[in-house]
């Protein structure tokens, strides 16, 4: 990350979003591949919790997708990467293209003003509704969400 700041309300949670998927690229990076994809919840309900694995495919999965809302609203073509369970090598790789895919959504984007970020307000698939503001701080927390999950199971993996 580099440290000069983008101007804006956008510019702010990108630098924001952008500094926490790169804690959590080195957070996964250093997790044994054994436990990586280790079954550590198998009564779950949610196919995308059962292993760390899981839960980092799924939290990339979702930042594509959390970028595809905002091309989909600004007209921009989307080319993310097909839906898959990632290795720690390859989950890396996605997080820097996650970083890069969605600085590329919204570029020129950083200084909305208030009622500019109001009118992007859209339906999401699990229907909520979101304008760029809410939907990238979203993203943020759902990054922070899942590294605490990822924690947890590890935790659980160093009592057995």
């Amino acid at each position: 990350m580099n440290n000069t700041y983008r101007k804006g309300a956008i510019g702010a949670l990108m630098d924001i979003y952008e500094k926490h998927i790169i804690e959590f690229s080195s957070f996964i990076e250093n997790t044994p591949g054994e436990i990586y994809e280790k079954i550590i919840d198998e009564k779950t309900q949610d196919e995308d919790c059962r292993s760390i694995q899981t839960i980092v495919s799924h939290v990339i999965n979702s930042g594509f997708g959390y970028a595809n809302y905002l091309r989909d609203k600004f007209g921009i073509e989307k080319n993310s990467p097909e839906r898959k369970l990632l290795s720690i090598e390859e989950a890396i790789i996605r997080l820097n293209a996650l970083i890069r895919y969605t600085i590329q959504t919204l570029e020129g984007k950083w200084e909305m003003s208030d009622a500019e970020i109001l009118e992007t307000a859209f339906k999401t698939r699990w229907g909520g509704k979101y304008d760029i503001e809410q939907l990238l701080e979203h993203a943020i927390v759902h990054i922070l969400r899942h590294k605490r999950q990822i924690k947890r199971f590890l935790e659980r993996v160093e009592l057995e």
